[in-house]
């Protein structure tokens, strides 16, 4: 199926289970009621909230068990999973062995698009470990000065499923991917599509590192006009050479380096385009400043040259991707600066809860007061500290597996001070920040980079980065 052609199915009269309430599931089984499919919804869970949504969608009459996912119910034709369900599931298992197909809600939101009177907008989809959401933001800005009508979907912003269903037209989508949801969209063609990065993530999900690296070259299956890479992995040019693409569609890399032709990199100060011009032997374009981009972190310059490659594949002028990179507002917990005290930064990354987030964050700044720590999700942290071991003048620990990185930090920068915080409770923060502002010196910036997930002391990474940041506000009134 080419990446334009508008998938036709007859819903009507036709079995559907959706498995999973939620944000994916909802819409899911309202959207296929409405077209005339028999739907019925199963979920694990069985409290409050669920039995209230359950309510709402059985006075559709659409037929919904609680309490009992794993049993595929009879006549199903067709399973619409929400993405977090392991593919292991017995559910799935049953619906294998029955022949029955099983979507996710980005495959589901794809066969819709076009069906509602609309023309179909076309999808510039971003997926990797580190770096989507920021990245289909960049581009979406990006877009949206380029005078297109477009939205941040998928993992972010608006769901899929509304924004090809409703009534907002479109001229072009940024779509955020995750390996879940890449692992249930065998049909999904993009115009174009990056892969930014590539690191153990959720290999508990996917089973294995070779796995997970396919389900996220999935993104570049079919691809029109370009195949977004990552030149500093590999990996991730690997994953184009492997794709089955729409002929004439292209390989195109970015670089923090020079780039070469067909690549978009970094020359003294200046964001360049070889690939999108007339003759990339011997010409670039310059597109922005590496004052642009907000903040000017290395991991984020890539962020942007990701965001800057895919626009252009799309035909917008440089001159909007500088303006929609100078536009762009970080979300917040992501390298945000909280205050300077005493000519020292306080900076929250919350958000990098895997080892391979955290060290771009810490490549960030040349002298670092580390605060880490959290649940490991399986994670080691030797490389991390090795590479990050000259950048410490010190180390505040915290969370329920610190002692994997104090002991990473003992075996490879053994003279670095580390103080060991053996609390899990969340007043466990205010005690790190003040053990922290007493390792600073002038120049130093203390980062809340944790490299571990938050579950452990806070209900996510967004609670543990606001509690950093009152923390700070309030060493901010006692330094006063």
């Amino acid at each position: 199926m080419g990446s334009q052609e508008v998938s036709t199915v007859d819903w009507q009269g036709k079995h559907v289970t959706v498995a999973g309430l939620g944000v994916s599931g909802i819409p899911a089984a309202r959207a296929l009621h409405e077209r005339g499919a028999i739907v019925t919804v199963v979920n694990d869970g069985d409290d409050e909230r669920a039995r209230a949504q359950a309510a709402e969608l059985e006075a559709l009459g659409i037929t919904v068990r609680l309490g009992d996912g794993a049993t595929l119910p009879p006549s199903t034709e067709l399973v619409v999973t929400a993405p977090g369900w392991q593919p292991d599931k017995p559910l799935f298992l049953a619906a294998a062995e029955a022949g029955v197909d099983i979507w996710g809600d980005v495959e589901l939101a794809w066969r819709l698009r076009g069906t509602n009177g609309r023309e179909a907008a076309p999808w510039l989809a971003v997926t990797g470990t580190n770096g989507k959401t920021t990245t289909v933001r960049m581009l979406a800005s990006i877009l949206e000065a380029a005078g297109l009508r477009t939205a941040a979907v998928g993992n972010i912003g608006v769901s899929l499923l509304d924004a090809v269903l409703g009534e907002q037209e479109y001229d072009v989508l940024a779509v955020e991917l995750s390996s879940y949801q890449l692992h249930w969209a065998p049909s999904l063609r993009a115009h174009s599509a990056a892969v930014l990065n590539l690191a153990p993530d959720h290999l508990d999900w996917h089973g294995s590192m070779e796995a997970y690296a396919a389900d996220k070259g999935r993104v570049y299956e079919g691809n029109t006009v370009a195949c977004v890479y990552n030149a500093a992995d590999p990996a991730t040019e690997e994953l184009v050479r492997e794709a089955d693409v729409e002929e004439g569609c292209r390989a195109i890399g970015f670089t923090l380096g020079t780039p070469g032709p067909s690549q978009l990199g970094v020359v003294d100060g200046i964001l360049v385009d070889r690939a999108f011009v007339a003759n990339r032997q011997k010409q670039a374009q310059e597109l922005a400043e590496v004052s642009d981009v907000n903040p000017p972190a290395p991991h984020n310059i890539a962020n942007a040259l990701a965001a800057a490659a895919l626009a252009r594949a799309f035909g917008v002028e440089p001159a909007a991707v500088r303006d929609g990179l100078r536009a762009f507002r970080p979300d917040a917990h992501r390298i945000e600066h909280v205050a300077d005290i005493g000519e020292v930064a306080y900076v929250d990354d919350s958000k990098a809860t895997n080892t391979h987030a955290t060290e771009a964050s810490l490549a960030a700044y040349d002298s670092i007061v580390w605060i880490a720590g959290g649940l490991a999700k399986g994670a080691t942290f030797d490389e991390l500290v090795t590479g990050a071991a000259k950048r410490l003048r010190g180390v505040v620990l915290m969370g329920a597996d610190r002692a994997l990185i104090r002991e990473a930090l003992t075996r490879h920068a053994p003279e670095v001070p580390v103080v060991d915080l053996d609390r899990t409770d969340t007043g466990a923060m205010s005690e790190a920040v003040e053990h922290a502002a007493r390792l600073a010196r002038p120049g130093d910036t203390v980062l809340l980079a944790p490299a571990c997930a938050s579950m452990d002391m806070f209900t996510n990474y967004n609670k543990r980065g606001e509690a950093f940041a009152d923390a700070v506000r309030a060493h901010a009134e006692e330094s006063a």
